[in-house]
Formats: structure tokens, C-alpha cells, sequence
């Protein structure tokens, strides 16, 4: 077992602020006076400021309350586990904290905690901030399992992306564990999995072009002028079509600005791009968030681009 290097949320658990003399009547009122948010039942952040807008980040900070306060100890597992890896989540329920006792342990878990049973080898365990949970790649094949292929795609590609597993060692996980509910699920979605996927909304397209039945594309297509010099890396590729595919989503931009920059220099500096790419007759599809709610939007403009490279 391991210790991960993920920082640990601001929390202050009922019992330590009893500890330090404050009594329940004081946290109540502190409460009333948003001095403090509570997480949930006898868990708290001292500040508006330290809790976090995004969801999983959110139930961070909840995975540690809940554990905090459980009278059996447990291994948090499953989207609980990616959550404290801080691995990317995509259509989950983040309501309830996800633990795992091994057998012969027994029950159902409660309106806060889903409760698994299941083997869990030492080698696949370890602590992130004095939480025990499961590893990377343990968590990855679990939510594979029990996840369904989009959302279980999105964890996946984000976790061999950030090199914390690797497709073997995936395959090896879930081959040991034998034939428990969701192998076949999680096979699918394992084999589809991609580290060369950059975001949580190019493994969303991914799934997309997928479902759609369009060509498999190319991931991270490195586009070169006659001279060899690199004109840009587009995010989805399809030579045989002359067509190239780009996921636009706001935080890409954001990462894209330098020192100095303006957001509009990078818009700018986009569309020279993508001018020279169509310059040397390439077919440039953009799509957003908003457009991965209509398949058909996109699927369309893909098609299009397909058959106008025919002609």
C-alpha cells in the first residue's frame, strides 16, 4: 500500500470542534450565521471559499466526512475512490459514498453509503490523505463494472492519460477478479479506452462517433506543412477523409492562453489555424458541450465533411 499525494480538503468534523470546546448549540448557530457550511451531518467547512463548485470535488469532501464517521472501518471504492484520486467522473451518481468490506462482511449500506463486498487484494489498496481506498487501478475496473460505457470510458481514458495505470494492468485487474457481476461491461469499455484522449468531452465524442457508427478516428492528429514543420495537433483525425474533428470546450481555451495573452488572442490564433489547415485541404469539424446533447448535430457535420473529401 501506498500513501497518494492528493491534497487533503479543508474539513472540520463535529467531533474535533467539540474537542476544541465548541458545543452544538455554537456549531448550529454558526451555521445559521454561514460562519460554516455543513457537508453533511457533523462535517463542515470554516469558509465559502474552501467548498468546491465542481461535483466530484464536492463528494471529496463528503467521501472524507462519511469515512470519518463510520463505526466499522472500509475501503473506499468505486466513484468515491476516482473522486479521491481525482480522477474525471462523467454521469454518476455522486449521492451516496461508495465502501468496500471484504468478505464475510454483510449488509446494505445506508441512505448515505453503498455498501460492497468484495475481494480486494493489499496490492491493490492504498491511503490518499489518511483515507484507505482502493488503487487506480482497482477503482478504474470497478467503476467499469458498475458504470455505464460512457461514464466508465471518461475515468478510464482520464486515468491512463495521467500514466497512474496502463491498459495491461487494467486487463490483469479485471481477469483476476474473476466472473463477478459486470465483467463483459467492463471489458467493453476497457478495450475502448484511450490515455491519447485529452479531456472529459473528447472521450464523451469518442463514445458518440462510437454509438453513431462512424470511422474510428485518430487521437492528438499532428498536422505538417510540405516543409515538415508542424502546423498544429488537432484532437480527432480521419486522413482517408482529409477530415480533422476538434472538441471545443471553454476550459481548452482557458489552458491555451499564455502571460500576456488575451482569451481573444487564442480565439485568433485559432482561426489562423484553421485557416492554413483548410489551406492545405483539410476539413475542419468543431463541436461543444451543447452539441453533445444531439448526436445528429454532430454525426451530420462529420458525414458531410466525409463525402465533401470524396468529390
Amino acid at each position: 500500500m501506498t500513501e497518494s499525494d492528493v491534497p487533503s480538503p479543508a474539513l472540520l468534523r463535529r467531533v474535533d470542534a467539540l474537542a476544541e470546546g465548541f458545543s452544538d448549540a455554537e456549531l448550529a448557530r454558526m451555521v445559521r450565521r454561514r460562519e460554516l457550511l455543513r457537508v453533511r451531518r457533523g462535517a463542515y467547512v470554516r469558509d465559502a471559499a474552501e467548498l468546491p463548485t465542481d461535483r466530484a470535488a464536492r463528494h471529496w469532501l463528503s467521501v472524507v466526512a462519511t469515512v470519518a464517521a463510520l463505526r466499522t472501518p472500509a475501503i473506499v471504492s468505486h466513484t468515491s475512490a476516482a473522486a479521491l484520486h481525482g480522477q474525471p467522473l462523467w454521469g454518476v451518481r455522486l449521492d451516496r459514498v461508495h465502501v468496500l468490506r471484504r468478505p464475510p462482511a454483510a449488509g446494505s449500506g445506508s441512505a448515505r453509503v453503498h455498501l460492497h463486498v468484495a475481494q480486494v487484494p493489499d496490492d491493490q489498496v492504498t491511503w490518499v490523505q489518511g483515507v484507505l481506498t482502493t488503487d487506480v487501478t482497482r477503482t478504474v475496473v470497478d467503476v467499469a463494472r458498475c458504470e455505464s460505457f460512457e461514464a466508465a470510458v471518461v475515468t478510464a481514458d482520464g486515468a491512463l492519460a495521467s500514466r497512474r495505470t496502463t491498459a495491461s494492468g487494467l486487463t490483469k485487474c479485471l481477469e483476476a477478479m474473476g466472473p463477478v457481476p459486470g465483467t463483459r461491461r467492463a471489458a467493453r469499455a476497457l478495450a475502448f479506452a484511450d490515455g491519447l484522449s485529452g479531456s472529459v468531452g473528447e472521450s464523451r465524442s469518442r463514445v458518440l462517433m462510437h454509438r453513431l457508427g462512424l470511422p474510428r478516428p485518430d487521437l492528438q492528429v499532428r498536422v505538417l506543412r510540405p516543409d515538415r514543420s508542424l502546423v498544429g495537433r488537432c484532437d480527432f483525425g480521419w486522413r482517408e477523409h482529409r477530415t480533422l474533428g476538434e472538441f471545443d470546450g471553454r476550459v481548452k481555451y482557458g489552458r491555451l492562453v499564455r502571460p500576456g495573452q488575451e482569451p481573444r488572442d487564442v480565439v485568433f490564433a485559432e482561426k489562423l489555424r484553421e485557416d492554413e489547415l483548410r489551406d492545405l485541404q483539410w476539413r475542419v469539424v468543431r463541436w461543444t458541450w451543447d452539441d453533445l446533447q444531439d448526436g445528429a448535430v454532430i454525426g451530420g457535420r462529420l458525414r458531410r465533411a466525409f463525402a465533401g473529401s470524396r468529390r
